[in-house]
């Protein structure tokens, strides 16, 4: 890069800052006329500073910004690898379709397997089961933690149970010691998906850790953003090359994009029944996809994992602070509690409304959109209602009675590093009016 080159560079680095302090400004919170979004994004002058320096690198697939956010993204976990790509729900499919290489032998993962989850819970951890002609095996979840029931893990292992997937619900953490000890035991693969719960702790291990895969969303909701985004994690470098060959195309080469004979034996190779010479970059060892992201999506995670432990803390605080002011309310909503040895990094504040409540979920998401606070239901409630699911082939443990409360009952509000003191009061304050009765509406149309 010439001199004039790199001044140019750092003056339109500067002018963005500039550009971001002047368009995006502080704006100040007024109860009932702002909106109290359930998540969102936090960014900052660095965060678009960072994109723009990835842009005009003109280097739009993935590159070194690429290359140091998956090499910090592992660190923060505590695994050798992560491989970055498109989105969290596309990390599940890598995750699921790794397991289906043949490379693995006997521990190949092959139609009609099963594999236990959860029915309370986000279509994309179960989708890859099902895509990759799998069996899912539903169980129910406990409360309030809405975490699996590992008391029913026996009663879902069969001869064909081969893989365990489940998800950290709300960045609140299941019982991964038992669930991991349940899988060794059993000889099956354990995928933690972690996108809602990137920092969550269980007895001071990080979420992510205790499986042979975990996944990770960096959507804007999520602890971190790079827009769309997500990551496969594992400690074990054979499965990171599987996920990358599916991740790639399905091809049996692990050069970067850009770069060419890395293995140094490009033209003498002889897999299959390929001639022997056959280009090695063209040579596929899988049925895969293209799942990779760009790298202005990396520049963005790698000026976001700085501020990770912040906006962890931040996470934790704004839980503290909505579950203390719920308490008084304890009798008519059924409040979230972490799960025994957890610390976790809160993706939302989670609870439900009582069946003996005098007024239901929809009265309250009701009146909470009344007054702009945004909420949500508990992803998909019970999956095997869900239109989607209807004749599929699977396997239900139970009657899935927690499950289907939290289909009828749950919802969750806002806990991200971007709401304010004044807006958790708010959500209090509102929350409050409709449990204690105050709310003259909800008053007319029960009398």
């Amino acid at each position: 890069m010439s001199t004039r080159a790199a001044e140019l560079r750092q003056r339109i680095l500067d002018l963005t800052a500039e550009y971001f302090a002047e368009a995006f400004p502080a704006r100040t919170f007024v109860a009932d006329e702002s909106s109290v979004p359930v998540s969102g994004k936090v960014i900052d002058a660095s965060d678009l500073q960072s994109v723009i320096d990835s842009a005009l690198d003109s280097w739009f697939t993935t590159g070194r910004f690429a290359r140091e956010f998956e090499r910090q993204l592992a660190r923060f976990v505590g695994v050798r690898g992560a491989s970055l790509v498109n989105s969290g729900s596309s990390a599940n499919l890598l995750a699921v379709s790794a397991l289906t290489s043949p490379q693995l032998g006997n521990r190949q993962l092959k139609p009609g397997d099963e594999v236990i989850t959860v029915a309370a819970g986000f279509p994309t951890t179960v989708n890859p089961i099902i895509q990759n002609r799998l069996v899912p095996v539903f169980l129910d979840v406990t409360l309030p933690t809405f975490e699996v029931d590992v008391t029913q893990l026996e009663a879902a292992l069969s001869p064909k149970t081969r893989a365990i997937m489940i998800a950290h619900t709300l960045g609140n953490v299941f019982d991964a010691e038992a669930v991991a000890a349940f899988a060794r035991k059993h000889d099956l693969w354990l995928i933690e998906d972690c996108c809602d719960a990137l920092g969550s702790t269980l007895r001071g291990r990080n979420a992510g850790t205790f499986g042979d895969i975990a996944t990770v969303s960096f959507y804007p909701a999520h602890h971190i953003t790079t827009g769309e985004g997500g990551a496969a994690l594992t400690d074990k470098p054979a499965l990171r090359v599987l996920m990358e060959s599916f991740r790639d195309w399905g091809r049996d080469c692990w050069c970067d994009p850009g770069k060419d004979n890395t293995c140094g034996r490009r033209f003498e190779w002889q897999l299959g029944d390929l001639p022997r010479g056959f280009d090695h970059k063209y040579t596929y060892s899988h049925i895969g996809y293209n799942l990779k992201a760009t790298d202005m999506q990396a520049a963005l995670g790698a000026a976001q994992i700085v501020k990770l432990p912040y906006f962890i803390e931040r996470r934790k605080e704004n839980f503290r602070h909505l579950r203390a002011a719920l308490e008084p309310y304890a009798g008519v909503l059924l409040l979230p509690e972490p799960t025994p040895g957890s610390d976790p990094s809160w993706f939302g504040f989670p609870f439900g409304v009582r069946e003996a409540a005098p007024f239901t979920r929809d009265d309250l998401v009701r009146r909470l959109e009344e007054r702009k606070i945004g909420t949500r239901l508990l992803f998909g409630g019970n999956l095997v209602r869900q239109p989607a699911y209807e004749g599929i082939d699977c396997r239900v443990i139970g009657d899935l009675k927690n499950t289907d409360f939290v289909m009828r009952n749950v919802l969750w509000v806002g806990v991200y590093p971007g709401l304010t003191r004044p807006m958790l009061d708010h959500v209090a304050e509102a929350i409050g009016e409709v449990a204690t009765g105050r709310n003259s509406a909800l008053r007319a149309t029960r009398s």
